[in-house]
């Protein structure tokens, strides 16, 4: 293995952009949309009004088998329905208005079964598929084209809380977040991302209580956030009471029998700070550098970063006027000494915005937040990604902020990008074998660990590089690891499975960038010089078309992952598209290939290699030259 270097990060000299008509699918799609449209005014099948069409265009999508072509449309089996007509006389109808479309060709499909039983089925044309890759190699791009409605949209992700170490629970809303900041830059949208850290909420109360009874300065100098982390969890036990727990800590058993009202005194230690008290301002203010510092480092090591770190105690001063406001519209009341907004009917819990001793919640700091968003911001989306488990918290935080009626947010979409829980191989969710959370430093130092002992091997590389693509290759793998499984879905995390080289892992993929560079390392060929010929890609063998096209996708792939906020959709298609390049390494001379082939086949490798580099940087996973 080799340090990760600038071999192809420079893009083509030409600068070019994609055509106007976008990607294939783009072109195949407007022309079903005309065909669609003309055979529904000839009475094919009832007229479908324009609210309908978008879902009739997204049944158009890549085939499964090449021999049914490289797109089909589905569309016809609804519509025959609706019209009571059969399924294969609507494609029919509708594949010979596609006829004539530049690019494209219905009439492929096997003598006697032009169109399947109902499906549409579209092959590119050799020629516009050489055209369209020719372009991709010297688009800046990649043949990605630009949204044409780019939009403003605010991603609020990772938010941990501070004076506590960051564990693998933070895992999986740092990394999505990161991957769909840079994938919605890339598609041209303006991105907001916003740090929205806890640094102030009841844990602060605890963590206060903690040190006025039980802290360690000489532990606080060595390491302040262990030691706050510390005063945490033991202050939480002797808050919740639970005999199990103090059982298990003799020393916060004693601290409890001391202090038998320590739970409520902890309540009244974050409302003193939440009201201003001199104190507890004064310690929260001294804590504050030291837990930022941890974070940040943390953020680093992961290249992740933000645009904004507002925390909870930016909004606290506009947090009385949001309970005020909620009271005078009429949409809070007093709920046994608290306030709330009692969005489900009054027989179901209220989303409560004032606790009855009058410190705040988070529900009110996340109304505060929208407001705030929506006058300096102007957003047009808000993401965020947080645990499926807060699911109701974002469902009562969405329909008081409507019935709020702050202004502008009828135009605007507020989406919970849900994830589920990080498993260990017990399928519990994933603890050290003393039974606490793993902690995500520790999380990232095994991964890198283990992938030192994968890198030791090579003798080429000195110590320094040794340690560069170790902590790539580790980190790459973990954050992979997780985006590339549906976030929707609890999954299971395993160490070994993750720096395996096959299969759809981190190093699989970055062992494909590094076959790219090989073979250029190997014939000694210009890159760049190549890139400036802007020769002609021309796939004639199936493996050199099925490449091609996998290619192609790129941007179709960036559009889905957006329309449901789902990373591991271009995890899969990165997972294909490495596989269809070991299909054409293995089978096809490059390098001993005569000309024209040795040239085109160099230029579709090359640019395999960037559209491979780019979609792992879009997931924020740095590459190697040589694994």
């Amino acid at each position: 293995m080799a340090a990760s270097g600038p071999a192809d990060d420079t893009g083509p000299p030409s600068g070019a952009s994609p055509g106007a008509d976008g990607t294939l699918r783009d072109q195949l799609r407007a022309a079903f949309a005309g065909a669609l449209s003309g055979a529904a005014a000839d009475g094919v099948f009832p007229v479908a009004t324009a609210a309908d069409m978008p879902a009739l265009l997204d049944q158009v999508r890549e085939t499964a088998d090449p021999k049914f072509g490289d797109f089909s449309g589905t569309m016809a089996m609804g519509l025959a329905k609706a019209a009571g007509r059969k399924p294969r006389d609507v494609a029919v109808d509708v594949a010979k208005r596609l006829a004539a479309t530049p690019g494209f060709d219905t009439t492929f499909a096997p003598p006697g079964d032009p169109v399947g039983p109902g499906f549409i089925n579209v092959r590119v044309r050799d020629e516009a598929l050489a055209t369209a890759v020719s372009a991709a190699f010297v688009d800046d791009r990649l043949g990605v084209p630009r949204v044409a409605r780019p939009e403003t949209i605010v991603i609020d992700f990772s938010s941990p809380n501070v004076a506590k170490p960051m564990h693998v629970g933070h895992i999986r809303s740092t990394v999505i977040g990161d991957a769909l900041t840079r994938i919605l830059r890339f598609r041209g949208h303006r991105v907001i991302t916003d740090n929205h850290l806890g640094d102030w909420g009841t844990q602060f109360g605890m963590i206060l209580w903690g040190w006025k009874h039980c802290r360690d300065d000489a532990a606080f100098a060595a390491d302040p956030t262990a030691e706050l982390g510390r005063l945490y969890r033991s202050v939480r036990k002797i808050a919740d009471a639970k005999p199990e727990d103090l059982a298990a800590d003799p020393a916060a058993a004693a601290l409890a029998a001391r202090h038998p009202g320590a739970a409520e005194e902890v309540l009244q230690e974050t409302a003193r700070l939440h009201a201003g008290d001199e104190e507890n301002r004064r310690l929260w203010q001294s804590f504050m550098p030291a837990c930022l510092a941890d974070i940040e480092r943390l953020y680093r090591r992961l290249d992740v970063s933000f645009d904004h770190w507002l925390g909870e105690s930016f909004f606290q001063p506009f947090l009385a006027d949001v309970v005020t406001d909620l009271e005078r519209r009429g949409l809070a009341r007093e709920s046994r000494g608290a306030v709330g907004v009692f969005v489900d009917g009054d027989d179901k819990p209220p989303f409560l915005v004032r606790k009855a001793d009058g410190a705040f919640l988070y529900a009110t700091t996340d109304l505060a937040t929208i407001r705030w968003r929506l006058e300096h911001w102007h957003p047009d989306r808000i993401l965020y990604v947080v645990d499926h488990r807060q699911g109701q918290h974002f469902e009562q935080l969405f329909k008081t902020a409507h019935r709020w009626g702050i202004p502008g947010l009828d135009r605007v979409a507020l989406v919970h990008v849900a994830f589920g829980t990080v498993l260990g191989e017990d399928g519990k969710p994933f603890k050290t074998r003393s039974g606490d959370t793993v902690g995500l430093e520790s999380l990232l130092d095994e991964g890198v660990e283990r992938a030192a002992a994968v890198v030791a091997a090579d003798e080429g590389l000195s110590d320094g590089e040794r340690r560069l693509v170790a902590e790539t290759i580790g980190i790459g793998a973990i954050k992979y690891a997780d985006l590339c499984q549906n976030r929707t879905t609890d999954y299971v995390f395993s160490y070994d499975k993750m720096l395996e080289l096959k299969g759809n892992t981190a190093a699989y993929m970055q062992y494909a960038v590094a076959r790219v560079e090989g073979v250029f390392e190997k014939g000694g060929i210009d890159r760049m010089a190549l890139r400036r010929s802007a020769p002609a890609i021309v796939p004639a063998d199936p493996k050199e078309r099925a490449l091609a096209l996998a290619i192609l996708r790129f941007g179709d792939v960036l559009a889905d992952v957006e329309a449901d906020y789902r990373p591991n959709l271009l995890t899969t298609w990165l997972y294909d598209l490495a596989g269809r390049y070991s299909a054409f390494y293995d089978s096809l001379p490059i390098l001993k290939c005569p000309e024209p082939e040795r040239t085109s086949r160099l230029a579709l490798a090359d640019l395999t290699g960037r559209v491979l580099r780019k979609g792992l940087e879009l997931l924020g996973i740095g590459t190697v030259r040589r694994m």
